[in-house]
């Protein structure tokens, strides 16, 4: 008998192994599923908002009120709030719209009649991007697809009359990129969560975040509007465990740490930062997971009509970017804001554009790179940076420069080249430390505009 136990528990544990682990609803075995690989390896994801409020598209993008109260997804919100920024939104409301017009009215303008999802599929394939993150119900409660939680406040029983989450889904995943989905868990002027948070959670949020993932199965499951309560009054834990366990993306699926006020940065899947801050504060230092940057190429998610191009990143900043966040272990998630009429602006297109250019010659440096671990501690102005894969170093030069470059900590290397570039790099190694010299470049041999990159092979000792 008690051979016939053993064998048992032999077999029990083979099967747990084969199946997979089963999550319990509790944030201890949460957090211990790994993040997938794929998402690590990505890098660089394109952000999308895309609502009603795309139809006004409005934030007062120059004033100085604050990162947050130049986002005109906000709209709804700012425009009813009592504070600096919500005078400037009334007002321009009051002035443009008129006093009486409510922003429920603005849905009949969102019709999204130039929307073409191979076209903006091609755009993010272009630019390199390998997941894209679609805003499928933003914090107005307006979903992009038919939701039965949200009857006659969805893109197919009102405005585009269109399921703008299902055609997008198709666009992206046919073009061979990962799709995912941003989802806020609360809803600023929904009667039954101002009233009844438990009723809410159990008939509204859950089922309308279990009915997205069953029906486009996403790669990415991306959470906000977490903040005014905790995970716990959320029943977080409750669906990461249906997530992880009984959904049809179980194995593949990442999620973010937006899932109560007390979460960013402690519990859920990948950690997050915005415009460089987690809430107000000035963003993690040493992050113990994998991490991502979300922010817009100008002052705001949403599409802003008034944004200029002061506003807006330059293709070199944005470039620098890419690599600094990448270089610290993180993640890029680049926000565009299409128009309400389904048109993705062309200045976004073309840092887009530019972004995929400069990729096309570097992106070993970036996809499926690890932070240098034994990095030195470089000034915070620093144009130096590094990546790892396997036993190579990729050295990122923000700014060109003359003079020689040194590298401590590696060994004596197989190769130096200059990617992009094809003449040779001239190096000394001494000490396990390398001196390069930069090459001398010409309009017809210089790689690139913005960044360069050396490859140091096999630099690296396991």
């Amino acid at each position: 008998m008690k051979k016939v136990t053993i064998i048992l528990a032999v077999l029990m544990a083979i099967v747990t192994k084969t199946i997979g682990q089963q999550y319990q609803p509790n944030w201890e075995s949460i957090d211990s599923r790994p993040i997938p690989e794929w998402f690590e390896d990505a890098k660089f994801g394109i952000f999308i908002h895309w609502g009603v409020y795309s139809v006004p598209a409005w934030a007062p993008a120059n004033e100085d009120i604050g990162v947050y109260a130049k986002y005109s997804e906000w709209y709804w919100w700012r425009k009813n709030e009592d504070s600096a920024a919500g005078k400037l939104f009334r007002e321009h409301h009051e002035k443009v719209y008129g006093e009486q017009t409510k922003y429920q009215d603005f849905v009949r303008d969102f019709n999204v009649r130039y929307f073409d999802p191979e076209q903006w599929a091609k755009v993010f394939k272009n630019a390199g991007a390998k997941y894209i993150v679609l805003t499928s119900k933003h914090h107005d409660g307006f979903t992009l697809w038919p939701s039965s939680q949200s009857w006659n406040w969805n893109s197919v029983d009102v405005g585009p009359h269109r399921d703008l989450c299902g055609d997008l889904n198709k666009a992206v995943k046919d073009a061979g990129l990962h799709m995912g989905f941003y989802y806020s868990l609360y809803e600023w002027y929904n009667p039954l969560y101002k009233t009844n948070l438990e009723k809410y959670v159990d008939d509204h949020m859950i089922p309308q975040m279990k009915d997205l993932v069953s029906r486009y199965e996403p790669d990415v499951f991306w959470t906000d509007g977490e903040w005014d309560h905790a995970s716990k009054a959320w029943k977080s834990e409750e669906f990461l465990a249906w997530l992880y366990n009984d959904s049809p993306v179980k194995n593949t699926v990442v999620v973010n740490d937006r899932w109560g006020k007390e979460t960013r940065s402690v519990h859920g899947g990948f950690f997050t930062t915005e415009y460089d801050l987690v809430h107000d504060q000035k963003g993690v230092g040493e992050i113990s997971r994998p991490w991502e940057e979300c922010r817009g190429i100008g002052t705001s998610f949403g599409y802003n009509r008034i944004e200029d191009l002061d506003n807006y990143s330059t293709s070199d900043e944005l470039i620098d970017l890419l690599i600094e966040k990448v270089a610290g272990g993180g993640n890029l998630l680049l926000d565009i804001g299409p128009t309400a009429d389904g048109r993705i602006p062309v200045i976004m297109q073309q840092r887009l554009a530019e972004i995929g250019a400069w990729l096309d010659v570097n992106g070993e440096a970036i996809y499926g790179t690890r932070k240098w671990e034994n990095a030195p501690n470089e000034p915070q102005n620093s144009t130096v940076f590094y990546t790892q894969k396997g036993n190579d170093l990729y050295v990122s030069i923000t700014d060109w420069e003359d003079k020689p470059i040194t590298i401590e900590g590696v060994k004596k290397v197989t190769n130096i080249n200059l990617i992009g570039y094809s003449g040779k790099v001239k190096y000394t190694y001494s000490g396990q430390k390398i001196v390069i010299t930069p090459p001398a470049l010409s309009p017809a041999t210089n790689p690139g505009n913005y960044a360069w990159v050396y490859k140091l092979s096999n630099a690296i000792s396991n």
